[in-house]
């Protein structure tokens, strides 16, 4: 039985354009993304990856894996969201990839989000912020953040890809997700936060039992 991830994963196929380099993301939902692609990978000359684990994912498809340094723009990236709001505005980094995720996005034409509905939301901030900080950095950043009202938590026993910690932010009220990207990027420390908000997604698809639902930007 199709999923609504599935669905929404599948959805994506429908915006690739042959024979051009992609972007894919992280996640369960990407990972059904990433599975659809094998039947289409004879058309992908190679995609840029969001972490490690969707590389050995894409590579044990036999899907090259670029360095994004030697790629430059990229014509689509794919990605899913642990919360949109109805401006397509995203939090992302449940999984830990943030940052290298919102790279990627910022290098693509097009960003196609994934997700089931469950990920719709009035306004952003039910789901706790995440933010990559370096480690020395954490209790700095972690007063920083309890300054703008949230709480922050840190992610005990994660360490990204790129080897720093996560603070998760709980009981933010997020009104305002592009200022709110902008006051937290400038705490120093702070590597990136999980709000994707000055670039947001340009398509959201959302899964549902039947069909999928395609939003724009």
């Amino acid at each position: 039985m199709t999923s609504a991830k599935q669905r929404a994963a599948e959805a994506a196929l429908a915006y690739l354009k042959p024979d051009t380099v992609l972007g894919v993301g992280t996640g369960s939902t990407v990972n059904f993304f990433i599975d659809a692609l094998a039947a289409h990978r004879d058309r992908i000359p190679g995609a840029v990856s969001s972490s490690n684990a969707s590389t050995e994912r894409l590579k044990a498809l036999g899907i090259p894996v670029l360095d994004l340094n030697d790629v430059g723009r990229i014509s689509i990236y794919v990605d899913g969201a642990d919360e949109a709001d109805p401006g397509l505005h995203l939090i992302k980094g449940g999984g830990a990839a943030l940052t290298r995720e919102k790279i990627v996005a910022a290098c693509a034409d097009t960003f196609v989000c994934i997700a089931d509905a469950s990920k719709q939301v009035k306004a952003l901030g039910r789901f706790p912020l995440p933010v990559e900080v370096i480690p020395m950095a954490r209790r700095f950043v972690a007063a920083a953040l309890r300054a703008l009202g949230g709480d922050p938590r840190w992610r005990e026993g994660v360490v990204t890809d790129n080897g720093n910690d996560i603070l998760d932010v709980h009981g933010l009220a997020i009104t305002d997700p592009v200022g709110l990207e902008t006051q937290i990027n400038q705490i120093t420390g702070v590597v990136t936060v999980g709000l994707f908000a000055a670039r947001r997604a340009d398509v959201l698809l959302i899964g549902g039992e039947d069909e999928v639902l395609t939003l724009t930007a």
